[in-house]
């Protein structure tokens, strides 16, 4: 008997409802072009009521009245209903987007920490009192939450990528409307579910969807929104800037990038390829971090070249719930159709496919080969477009300087990576790299205690480690004047 399919709605103000207009979009499964699920789409009434439900609840003594303690016990007993349905939010993740369940079980799984970082960190919001000049004043500071926000991650990692906005707003007391992608949301749909039985008091926190002229547009421009956060591409982070225009909103951006790998000749060669593979294979190169620009000293290029071909061969490309596949298919047609005409360009500019290089056929699905194309300069359009496909590209240099100046010449600033055994060296290139995150000998690795964020068009402020809390509050200072004597006349100048 054919299992009917699910159909997720949005959640509002502690309610599961349909959008005001009644649309309903289906979603693809990107490994067999079936679809498979559908959900609830928000328009303007919608947000309208999400946010409003934020603010009224921002003040509420339900939430308000909790304090740090109430907050952190929320947050804890999330992580825990979090950590028992990694494998079922893991299996939804991968229908909509594609992604291996392997990866986004266990990533599911590990999100479960940040929350648990961040519940620890609500009990850290302190003041401080300070030694004014002034003998009869007592002044001190305190930490108040920022107040709502509207939290937008993407796709491709929404679960650790809301927990990184969701986790230190809450913890700082703040209420948030999440805004999940329209590509692939029946995970962050379902996860409204586990924060309606973590008990946290209707409105602190709702979760919808919808396309960017009915839901992202009137958020992230509503009046009440006071804090925006958002991960995604630059152009529509330009719009979320020009929104956020409308109310003031303090804004932060996570915008991908286009990483370099710099392999000088004294690495080791395994942990080299190892560390590329994962840089650019791993999340099918859907990945803001991938490493997908390789700069490779000439004296090893050919051995390194030679390498990541032999072991890019073993790649396993199929079904993202089979646990033997290595490599599962793009979100996207669009993906695809992007990747194979850059890629064609390329070799048109003078570039040389040594592997993959090609949409490929299975299964109806939107999958694209392994690629690896040696790049003769810089110019070449693989070596300075952000694919989101699983596509590298490799260039040759002389010395350590032309190394660090062709990483830097490049529009991206999110990740970078280095290899090498001289540690004055490690140290010297990862200082002069204008990115915001920096891996030496490894690639790709996280933490809750570890901030990350960009440079340049790769966006601005930080997301997980102990200052992504401040970012969601704000400094009030009170005065106390300890006198009993009245205030003197203020037109009497002493």
């Amino acid at each position: 008997m054919t299992q009917p399919q699910p159909h997720f709605p949005l959640y509002i103000d502690g309610e599961f409802l349909a959008g005001s207009q009644q649309q309903i979009m289906s979603s693809q499964n990107p490994a067999n072009g079936q679809t498979w699920a559908s959900f609830d789409c928000a328009d303007a009434d919608d947000v309208d009521r999400a946010v409003k439900a934020a603010r009224r609840t921002l003040f509420d003594p339900q939430w308000a009245g909790l304090g740090a303690t109430g907050r952190s016990k929320l947050l804890h007993k999330l992580a825990d209903s979090i950590e028992v349905h990694a494998q079922e939010l893991g299996e939804l993740e991968t229908q909509d987007s594609g992604k291996l369940l392997a990866e986004t079980r266990a990533q599911t799984a590990y999100v479960a920490d940040y929350y648990r970082y961040f519940a620890s960190l609500a009990m850290t919001l302190e003041g401080t009192v300070i030694p004014i000049d002034k003998p009869d004043m007592h002044v001190f500071t305190s930490r108040e939450p920022i107040g709502v926000v509207a939290a937008i991650p993407p796709w491709n990692a929404q679960m650790f990528l809301t927990a990184t906005k969701l986790g230190p707003a809450l913890a700082a007391g703040c209420t948030v409307v999440i805004k999940a992608s329209e590509m692939a949301p029946t995970p962050m749909l379902k996860f409204a579910e586990l924060i309606h039985e973590a008990g946290f008091p209707a409105g602190v926190v709702s979760v919808i969807t919808g396309d960017a002229q009915n839901c992202a547009i009137p958020l992230t421009a509503h009046p009440d929104i006071d804090r925006i956060a958002f991960t995604g591409g630059r152009d529509t982070a330009r719009h979320v800037v020009r929104n956020s225009a409308e109310n003031f909103a303090i804004t932060s951006l996570e915008l991908g990038g286009k990483s370099p790998i710099i392999v000088f000749e004294d690495a080791d060669i395994e942990s080299v390829t190892n560390g590329i593979i994962a840089g650019n294979f791993g999340a099918s190169g859907q990945s803001c971090v991938a490493g997908s620009r390789v700069i490779v000293q000439s004296s090893i290029f050919d051995e390194v070249l030679a390498t990541l071909k032999e072991k890019s061969k073993s790649i396993i490309v199929g079904d993202p719930l089979e646990a033997n596949s290595h490599m599962g298919p793009l979100c996207t047609k669009t993906q695809v159709d992007h990747a194979a005409k850059t890629v064609a360009k390329s070799v048109e500019q003078g570039g040389i496919v040594h592997l993959g290089g090609e949409p490929l056929s299975l299964n109806n699905g939107q999958y694209f080969q392994a690629t690896i194309i040696e790049c003769p300069h810089t110019e070449v359009s693989s070596f300075n477009t952000e694919f989101f496909a699983p596509v590298m590209s490799l260039v040759r240099f002389e010395t350590e300087q032309e190394a660090i100046e062709i990483a830097n010449n490049n529009d991206y600033g999110l990740g970078s990576g280095l290899f090498t055994q001289n540690l004055a060296r490690a140290h010297r290139v990862s200082s002069k790299i204008r990115a915001g995150i920096c891996y030496v000998n490894t690639y790709r690795a996280i933490s809750p205690l570890a901030p990350f964020g960009g440079f340049k068009d790769s966006g601005y402020g930080r997301e997980a480690g102990s200052e992504a809390l401040l970012d969601y509050t704000r400094t009030k200072t009170t005065w106390i004047n300890l006198s009993d004597e009245p205030m003197a006349n203020p037109f009497v100048m002493r």
